[in-house]
């Protein structure tokens, strides 16, 4: 604890970002790290606690007191050692994790939390800049092969975590590009590319091999789900081929609206919008499904939804509106019956404050057309949640006009066909069946098959598949060796 009465003396530093007008205009991310004195004063304000509640409301168990202490005392790069110890990435973390870290700091109980997230973008962003994130390379090897599906934060970690200890590791992607998610869901404004680009050239400096436009299992993919696939492996070649399989492929199926009208065109899930977007920034050229000019309407209020009114207004959109089936949560949380827990309470996004209609406890009863077979509006009713169930309240339907609707209510579940391919065995909800803690955990009913990520827990932050991805590696190291040295 650098600093005894530093929570008392310094005030919460928010991050700045660039004014609405201006970062309309571009896909750049616009959110500037502290500088090296307000990551100081910020890490002061760590009171070191006894019982640190922010480890444990990290996924990732970050050590954070320890960290904060180093960044106040400006010793940047033992911080980084400190930050990577437990977390793969960082870079990815510190721009768009949630930061339940911080709704569980203690300070955070009477006055604002320290601001975690915001010290942990500066750790990292300060070890990329004075090159002290170079790859770690295995001193020898292991003879063994792993697979890895899929090339999100949850495969890339156990890809790295396992290629440290000297297996030969190959990731597939179906897509073009490394990254999953990260790459092709979440716009560049919230994460540019060139922060996972550069991840991915150190995991190849450390042995990982990538192949990506590889689709693994079944090549029945189903539609809706954004496939660059020139080439087909299947689950046996994989099998005869590696000595252990780690499926990571994310949970991709999109929840859809099942309502009349919804044959109607201008009606999208929300990756057939952001994925086009993400691709077109990265070509220099244009989204085909554009927003400009369009009444457009989300279907959902979580970070999917966001990222749907942030492009619509780059895009131009004449207007947007953002529905939620949920009431409007308080705008302060009770923390007395909430902390450390992560509390509902009403959040306002970055792509919100940019220009956005929000309504809550509305439910959609069908998609209206013009007559054409293109929509143009939604018919919509007004929910009472008052007795703990959603019930509609009658008399209160309206309509609201629709040019272009996206839905964005979550994810359902993988790609069936991907586990029925190694005969790994589905929970209730369809995703990969497999424990996370006790001998075994990580595995799948399928000989040597692993799960990890939101493949195995269903939809979910990136920092809880960077979690599940180590977490499975080290299981992967000792089912390969008999033991292993990997954290858990």
């Amino acid at each position: 604890m650098g600093k005894p009465t530093g929570f008392l003396e310094f005030a919460r530093i928010e991050e700045r970002y660039e004014l609405v007008e201006a970062r309309l205009k571009h896909y750049n991310e616009f959110v500037a790290t502290l500088t090296g004195d307000e990551a100081k004063t910020q890490g002061a304000r760590c009171m070191d606690c006894g019982i640190p509640f922010c480890n444990n409301g990290c996924p990732v168990n970050n050590i954070i007191p320890d960290w904060n202490d180093l960044v106040f005392k400006g010793q940047w790069k033992e911080a980084l050692d400190v930050l990577h110890s437990t977390n793969n990435f960082p870079d990815f973390t510190g721009r768009i994790c949630p930061a339940p870290c911080e709704a569980a700091c203690t300070l955070g109980i009477n006055a604002a939390p320290v601001g975690i997230k915001s010290i942990e973008h500066f750790i990292i962003d300060k070890g990329w800049e004075n090159g002290w994130v170079t790859p770690q390379p295995a001193p020898f090897k292991t003879g063994k092969k792993v697979a890895v599906v899929g090339s999100g934060p949850a495969g890339l970690a156990a890809a790295q975590q396992l290629a440290r200890v000297g297996h030969s590791v190959t990731v597939f992607e179906k897509n073009a590009r490394i990254g999953g998610l990260l790459a092709y869901g979440i716009p560049d404004f919230k994460l540019d590319k060139a922060i996972i680009d550069r991840r991915v050239k150190q995991l190849e400096d450390e042995g990982v091999t990538f192949r990506t436009k590889t689709v693994i299992g079944s090549e029945d993919v189903p539609d809706g789900i954004v496939n660059d696939a020139k080439e087909f492996v299947s689950a046996a070649q994989l099998n005869d081929t590696f000595d252990a399989i780690i499926l990571a492929a994310g949970s991709e199926v999109p929840r859809d609206l099942s309502i009349p009208g919804r044959e109607l065109k201008g009606i999208h899930p929300a990756l057939e919008f952001l994925i086009p977007q993400n691709k077109a920034v990265a070509a220099g050229s244009y989204n085909p499904l554009s927003a400009n000019g369009k009444h457009v309407v989300v279907i959902g209020g979580g970070d999917t939804g966001s990222d749907c009114v942030g492009t619509s207004n780059r895009h131009g959109a004449a207007s947007v509106t953002q529905i939620e089936l949920m009431s409007t949560p308080p705008e302060q949380e009770d923390k007395s019956t909430t902390w450390p827990y992560w509390p509902v309470k009403l959040r306002t996004s970055s792509s919100q404050e940019e220009g956005c209609s929000r309504d809550f406890a509305v439910a959609t009863q069908a998609f209206i057309g013009d007559g054409k077979g293109n929509v143009k509006a939604l018919k919509a009713v007004r929910l009472d949640w008052s007795s703990g169930k959603m019930k509609e309240i009658p008399g209160s339907e309206f309509e609201i006009p629709a040019d272009l609707v996206f839905l964005a209510m979550g994810f359902t579940h993988p790609v069936a066909s991907l586990l029925e391919s190694f005969g790994v065995a589905k929970d209730e909800r369809g995703n990969a069946k497999a424990t996370t803690e006790g001998e075994g955990c990580y595995a799948t009913s399928a000989n040597k098959v692993f799960a990890a990520g939101d493949v195995r827990r269903g939809q979910s932050l990136v920092v809880w598949a960077i979690r599940e991805g180590r977490q499975c590696a080290r299981e992967v190291d000792h089912y390969l060796m008999g033991s292993s040295t990997l954290p858990r």
